[in-house]
Formats: C-alpha cells, sequence, structure tokens
C-alpha cells in the first residue's frame, strides 16, 4: 500500500513516510493509491472479534510496511481499559425519538472524553514507530490547530512520549470553558499550549503555511527536528476512525438491528470533514453504506456545498454552542474531493488554490452528482441545539453534548424529507460535561452557576448521569498556560516553544 498527494500524484510514499511527514511538501493530503476491499465474509468473521482485533486487521490493510507484531504493540497499548472506561472503548446506545431508532455510537469514553481519543491514543505509537523507520533520530515536532477536542487528546496522548514535542494554538474565545481548562493545564514536559486572537481557520490556516514553510523546515532540520500533525490532514489520525465505522457496523449484526450485508446511514457532526471522511473510506473498503448525513451548526459551508457544489467561505463565522464545528475550511473535503474527481490531483489542486485566492470554487457536475447521491447535508442552529438536547433528556433519558445534538437534528430532519428509515448510527463526539453550560440551559430552567465546575455539579444532579473521571479531575487545577498571540506570529511562537533563536 503507497499513498500520494492529492496535489501531486507524483509525490508516492510509504504509509510511515505519511504519518511522520504528517502532509505533502507540495501542501497535499497524503491519500491511499487503492482502498483494500473488504468482503462480507471477512466482515462475518471480525463480528466475533473485539475493538482491538478488528482494528489490527484494519491497520494490516494500510500498514504494510508495519510487521504483524508492530501494529498489534500499537493497537494493545492505545485501546486499554486503564484508558477508556470499559473493555470496548466504543458504546453503542440505543433510544426511540419521535418513532426513530437512533443507534447512538458514543465515541467519548477515552481520556479527555472525546472522540478524537479514538485516534489519538493510538497516533504516538504509529508515528514514534514510523520516525524510526524514516527519520530515526529525529525529534518529532507535532504541531496542532485546535477547535477545541482534538487539542487536549493530542496532548494528552503526546505527553511525555519519547523524541516529541506537541504545540497547539487553539482560538482564545473559540472553545467551551472545560475545553480551555483541560488544555491550559495540560501536564507533561513535551508540551506547549498557545490562545491566539483569531477563530479555528486563522489558526490552522497559519500552521499549515508554517508546516510548508522552506525556511521553517530548514530551521528545524539544522535542529535535529521535523514537523509532523496531529490533525486530521495526517493519515495516521485519519486511518483509526475508519476501524470503529467497520467495529458499529458489527455491532449493529450482533445486535440485530441489521442482518449482515443490509446498508446503514451514517450521521456525522461535522466540522473539519474527517470524521465523516473516515466513514467513507470505511464505504470505498466495501462497508454496506446507503447515505452519509453530514450535519453542521450556522456556520453552515459544508451544507450549502453539498446542495450546491459550490464551496464558498465568504460568509459570516459564528461562534456556537457547538464550538468543535465552527469551521469555515474543512480541510480533509480535500480528500474527497481527489476520490470523486476520479483521482485528478490537477482538478483538486485547483480547486484548492481557488479557495486560497479567492475563497470559493465549485466542483464539475459529475463530482456534483457523486457527492449528491452519497451525501445528504443540512444544518441546525443553537435553539434547536438545544431544544433536541431537552427532548432527549425529558423523553428518552438520553443526555446528549451540543454536537451530538446537532447530528439527531439534522437526522430527523431528513428521515421527516426523505422518508428514509434505513438504520441508521450517529457519531456521538463528546461527553455533555464538556459543555456543561449550553446542555444545563438545554434541560433545567433554574439559574445557571458562573463556575464551570459548579455548572459540572449542578448538571450531575438534575441529571444523574456520572461526571467522566477524566473531567471530575481537572477540578482545582492550576492553568500552566496563558499565552495569547496574534495569528501573524505563530511561527515566532513555535520557535521560541522549541527554544530556538
Amino acid at each position: 500500500m503507497l499513498y500520494n498527494s492529492t496535489q501531486n500524484k507524483g509525490a508516492v510514499v510509504s504509509s510511515a513516510t505519511a504519518i511522520a511527514q504528517g502532509i505533502s511538501k507540495d501542501g497535499g493530503l497524503f491519500v491511499p493509491q487503492s482502498f483494500p476491499k473488504l468482503s462480507l465474509n471477512t466482515l462475518k468473521n471480525m463480528l466475533f472479534m473485539t475493538y482491538q482485533e478488528r482494528a489490527k486487521i484494519v491497520f494490516s490493510y494500510y500498514l504494510t510496511d508495519f510487521s504483524e507484531d508492530e501494529i498489534a504493540d500499537c493497537v494493545d497499548k492505545a485501546y486499554t481499559k486503564k484508558k477508556f472506561d470499559f473493555e470496548e472503548p466504543t458504546v453503542l446506545s440505543s433510544v426511540n425519538y419521535h418513532g426513530n431508532e437512533l443507534n447512538i455510537l458514543e465515541l467519548w469514553h477515552g481520556p479527555t472524553s472525546a472522540f478524537k481519543d479514538m485516534a489519538l491514543q493510538i497516533l504516538p505509537h504509529l508515528l514514534t514507530k514510523s520516525m524510526k523507520k524514516t527519520n530515526d533520530g529525529k525529534t518529532a515536532v507535532i504541531l496542532v490547530a485546535t477547535s477545541g477536542d482534538t487539542g487536549k487528546a493530542a496532548l494528552e496522548g503526546f505527553k511525555d512520549v519519547k523524541d516529541t514535542k506537541i504545540i497547539v494554538f487553539y482560538p482564545q474565545n473559540g472553545v467551551s470553558p472545560m475545553q480551555k481548562h483541560q488544555m491550559t493545564t495540560q501536564e507533561g514536559n513535551n508540551v506547549y499550549v498557545c490562545a491566539i486572537n483569531g477563530n479555528f481557520d486563522d489558526a490552522q490556516t497559519a500552521v499549515k503555511t508554517i508546516f510548508t514553510d522552506p525556511k521553517m523546515n530548514e530551521i528545524l532540520a539544522d535542529n535535529n527536528m521535523m514537523f509532523s500533525s496531529a490533525n486530521s490532514i495526517n493519515f495516521g489520525r485519519l486511518l483509526p476512525q475508519v476501524v470503529y465505522y467497520i467495529s458499529a457496523y458489527c455491532d449493529m449484526v450482533n445486535k440485530g438491528k441489521i442482518n449482515l450485508g443490509d446498508k446503514i446511514n451514517v450521521v456525522v457532526p461535522t466540522g473539519n470533514f474527517g470524521n465523516i471522511l473516515a466513514g467513507y473510506y470505511a464505504y470505498e473498503m466495501g462497508l454496506p453504506v446507503n447515505k452519509f448525513i453530514c450535519a453542521s451548526n450556522s456556520n453552515n459551508v459544508l451544507t450549502d456545498f453539498i446542495n450546491t457544489g459550490v464551496y464558498d467561505k465568504n460568509r459570516q463565522f459564528y461562534t456556537t454552542i457547538s464550538p468543535s464545528m465552527d469551521i469555515l475550511v474543512s480541510s480533509n473535503l480535500e480528500r474527497l474531493l481527489y476520490k470523486l474527481s476520479g483521482d485528478n490531483d490537477t482538478l483538486t489542486k485547483e480547486w484548492m488554490t481557488k479557495l486560497k485566492t479567492d475563497g470559493k470554487y465549485e466542483v464539475t457536475d459529475e463530482v456534483k452528482e457523486k457527492m449528491s447521491s452519497l451525501f445528504y447535508g443540512s444544518f441546525c442552529d443553537d435553539t434547536k441545539t438545544k431544544s433536541t438536547i431537552s427532548e432527549l433528556f425529558n423523553r428518552c433519558s438520553y443526555l446528549c453534548d451540543t454536537h451530538t445534538s446537532v447530528a439527531v437534528t439534522v437526522y430527523n430532519e431528513y428521515v421527516a424529507k426523505t422518508g428514509d428509515k434505513t438504520p441508521c448510527v450517529i457519531d456521538s463526539t463528546a461527553s455533555p460535561y464538556k459543555f456543561a453550560k449550553s446542555v444545563l440551559e438545554a434541560i433545567s430552567k433554574d439559574d445557571i452557576p458562573s463556575d464551570e465546575f459548579d455548572m459540572v455539579s449542578k448538571l450531575n444532579s438534575v441529571t444523574k448521569v456520572s461526571v467522566p473521571k477524566p473531567l471530575a479531575s481537572l477540578k482545582g487545577k492550576v492553568p500552566r498556560f496563558k499565552d495569547v498571540t496574534e495569528k501573524e506570529d505563530m511561527q515566532d511562537v513555535v520557535l521560541s516553544a522549541l527554544g530556538i533563536k
């Protein structure tokens, strides 16, 4: 299995190089040259396996330059009862809501209470092995832009990992208080966290620019370092997410929700398009999927794109109660466009260039048709988000976070509009306690406490839903990182954090 850049087919690398490098030098993203196929017989055999065993099989298809023992070592160290709440790292819960059965895939039972743990607990192991294969002796500098959950999950995953340093940038006013507290109190000798005056798109654009800056890369090389990424632009971040769609399908069969071979609908609250893209990659492998339902908040650039074929980031940016989706430049969409255009690197590069120069591009009719046949896009605002949280809790005794609520709201709209009752899997991406204020406002008419941890206690008192230990343990921790920078100065911040003058 080899990988090439979405913007240059001639840039062909191994999986280890793709993971270690993170992004192609031409600015494109690494994609597999072809997709391995999962037969129904293979899926049948996977029904009787643990999540960890299923993961090893999926990884073996893509990481062909890793030995069986190396893959097993990565998986066994990442998905343990010590790090996750249960033996199986994911939980599939079912509730009946407005006559629709919701099969909610809870992906947030890891050490930071967010779905990013599913990938970022294993990425450090994949990266360190990749570095030894390709750049032995160099220190990997993990550069991260986050809209909330990726930052903490990456910090926790890479904390004190040998031969790595991690630098995380987040929008000063674009994450929840709990997300901010998680990041700014992070322990570890190799970590650094900094806020920026700007939004996530500003942080992400600056990080990508730093990544591909020849001078910065030369400076790092002179100091025996190299950049890598923990964002989903890194294929090593994306691949672990493919696993949980395949595993969820197996769980649906085992629970009697579907028969082997039946199609499912997949519903994903989407910002940067990485999570839903992983589901699409599972589909390309042969997972029986009928429709991908892409759920957005008021930053509905993806909704408009799926419905019109025009991607236009030139619009108002909203700060919402589902901040991990407050994104106008969805980086992983590039990978989907590359595939839907027939692996056309020239077209893909042209679109991405137009996005940079004009903030807008339009895909071909052929790509538009392929996309609309497989994807449905819609969005909801904060008012609807809170209404669904309230209804889900009061009618079904199920408490969800703001992002999961967006997915449920859009899914209900989809069923009402289309009549499509194909069994669904809905991604639940974070614990409701990461967004305690908004969830509390949705389900309680009482006054809301001003302190974040008083909100957590109040939410626990009202709902009787347990507070995840990783969040409860943050109470009383004093922030280590208080720096704030302008987006134009992020390059200098990186060099300073690395001790390079």
